[in-house]
């Protein structure tokens, strides 16, 4: 390809609407358009980067027996108000009628489509397991879509479910599809980290997140520096290593203090002269069923995925300043659980362990001091609430956690027969008697993987793509179009690298060279190979590698084996 022919709108500036960078070094570099809010136009370049991580994709797939499908992007509502989702998914789901007033969405997911699918064709326990996926966009209507392809409103995925007559084969699935999603992002080039998750709108038990490391990423992982451990988990499932024991100081008589204009914890503290750590934090939150004191202890935060996961409830919010006022009679700053009545109290086992703890008084402006739990409350659920922070000790080894910022990029679950019997559906086993199918879900955001590589992969002039998802593997700079000996040597190597099965671009602009080197930095060539009247006079030409910065001068005779094992150490 001639770079004067490419399809390749280089920007020099950077868009104010990019917050990312992925966002904006997309758009500089020609590889994208926005078309609307969340929904973009991929250009040649990018379009070069998606099929090869697709072709990733469905070779480690259907290496582990993955058939591919392809299923409808618009699907009836009566499939979605058979499993429960249409009423409870959420604005997210874009819903349309057809022109005879029947409701369908665009599909955001497909568990519904895919289990009515293997619902009506698979009957036997002997066609199972099953192994099926596609790659197609996929459409959610993002409040606030943002940063280009890391949350957008439109986004191609592959979603592969698979079918077993019991947990026993769902486990082999699951470490089939857990092998195949580490080599794809293996062979992507990428960081990346398993860690565990939360199974969210989906549902279902086990899951795993596979996070591409990056500074810019919007989750917080904790993982176990101990490499025979492994653990690795997202911030809202990591699991918190309960005390010891019990604070064993004698219990004191409880006493109400005026504490006035103290409602943070670290007012409350500084005003008592103790740590956040001997305090009770009390936050109000409301469902769909109730209202609930949440406890955790001072210098701790609440982990509401953990809280909602906790109440089995559909809907979780902080309770706003009326309710508040109307379960405990104080502005919010004040909630304690001694004697308050009409509210579920639901406390982190830390709290638990403490002795002669300060809460607040459900009054404003005051403060219960010497509160015991067991003694001054009972909580109707003592669990796990709370957020792990890096620096904690490791819940299977005790080695203290790491922590780092993670872009998620793909996902596992397991979901077992919460879909199936929903959707009633069914197989016979080799007695003849009818049982749910046990599914798994698994998911890679392709678009989503494309952004987390320039994330993890860019420098101060633009992107350094992986050699395995580059574009093109080798740009050709000729220094001047005027010059007709360097033109017609960059064409020879060009043609040279390309029948050598090399991916190669030739930049034949009639441009400045120091607009080419620019672009070729922008756009993020692993190698370029710069044509100049200098090195050509000692028949030569220079060799430079993006990632590491390296400039080496080699042979015009040797240039396409050069760039071949300099390739092959890269990765390809």
């Amino acid at each position: 390809m001639r770079v004067s022919q490419l399809l390749l709108p280089t920007l020099r500036e950077v868009p104010a609407e990019a917050e990312v960078i992925s966002h904006r070094l997309l758009l500089r570099a020609g590889f994208m358009r926005k078309a609307a809010a969340g929904i973009y136009t991929l250009l040649p370049l990018a379009w070069r980067v998606i099929l090869k991580i697709e072709r990733i994709i469905r070779e480690e797939l259907d290496r582990q027996g993955g058939q591919e499908i392809m299923m409808p992007i618009m699907q009836p509502a009566e499939l979605w108000q058979e499993s429960g989702r249409w009423d409870v998914y959420g604005p997210e789901l874009f819903r349309l009628k057809d022109r005879h007033g029947r409701d369908f969405c665009l599909g955001p997911t497909h568990e519904e489509i895919i289990t009515a699918l293997v619902r009506g064709e698979v009957n036997s326990y002997k066609q199972l397991p099953l192994l099926l996926y596609q790659i197609q966009n996929k459409y959610r209507d993002e409040r606030r879509p943002r940063f280009g392809l890391m949350r957008g409103r439109e986004f191609i995925m592959k979603d592969l479910y698979s079918f077993d007559r019991d947990e026993a084969g769902l486990d082999v699935s699951y470490n089939k599809m857990f092998e195949a999603y580490t080599n794809v992002f293996r062979r992507c080039g990428l960081q990346f980290r398993p860690v565990v998750a939360d199974s969210g709108a989906i549902g279902g038990s086990d899951t795993h997140e596979f996070m591409v490391l990056a500074e810019s990423g919007e989750a917080t992982i904790v993982y176990c520096t101990d490499e025979q451990c492994g653990y690795a988990a997202n911030e809202e499932r990591a699991e918190a290593v309960p005390p010891a024991e019990k604070d064993d100081a004698a219990a004191l008589e409880p006493k109400k203090v005026h504490t006035p204009d103290c409602r943070t914890m670290a007012e409350v503290a500084t005003f008592f002269k103790i740590s956040p750590a001997r305090m009770i934090k009390t936050i109000i939150y409301t469902t769909e069923k109730e209202t609930v004191a949440a406890m955790v202890r001072g210098d701790r935060e609440i982990n509401e995925i953990k809280l909602y996961n906790a109440l089995d409830c559909i809907r979780l919010e902080m309770a706003g300043e009326e309710t508040v006022r109307k379960a405990t009679g104080a502005s919010a700053g004040y909630a304690g659980p001694v004697n308050l009545t009409g509210v579920r109290l639901v406390a982190d086992p830390e709290v638990m362990a403490l002795a002669n703890a300060v809460c607040g008084a459900n009054e404003n402006d005051h403060h219960l001091v010497n509160i015991n739990p067991g003694r001054d409350f009972t909580p109707d659920l003592v669990t796990d609430i709370r957020l792990v922070k890096a620096g904690e000790p490791c819940p299977v080894c005790g080695t203290a956690l790491q922590g780092a910022r993670g872009i998620e990029v793909g996902q596992i679950f397991k979901l077992g027969d919460k879909y199936s019997k929903a959707l009633g559906a069914t197989f016979l086993d080799e007695n003849g008697k009818a049982r749910p199918f046990i599914m798994g879900c698994y998911g890679i955001g392709v678009t989503r993987t494309m952004a987390a590589a320039v994330e993890q992969n860019h420098d101060e002039r633009g992107i350094i793509w992986p050699v395995q998802i580059a574009p093109f593997h080798v740009i050709v700079v000729p220094v001047s179009h005027k010059d007709q000996n360097l033109m017609e040597t960059a064409e020879k190597i060009y043609h040279a690298l390309n029948r050598a099965g090399v991916e190669s671009v030739v930049d034949d602009r009639p441009d400045r060279a120091g607009v080419k080197f620019n672009d070729a930095d922008l756009v993020g060539y692993p190698i370029r190979i710069t044509v100049g009247a200098k090195g050509l006079a000692a028949g030569k030409v220079e060799l430079y590698l993006r990632r590491q910065g390296e400039t080496i001068m080699v042979p015009l005779d040797e240039v396409v084996e050069t760039v071949k094992a300099k390739l092959q150490v890269m990765g390809h």
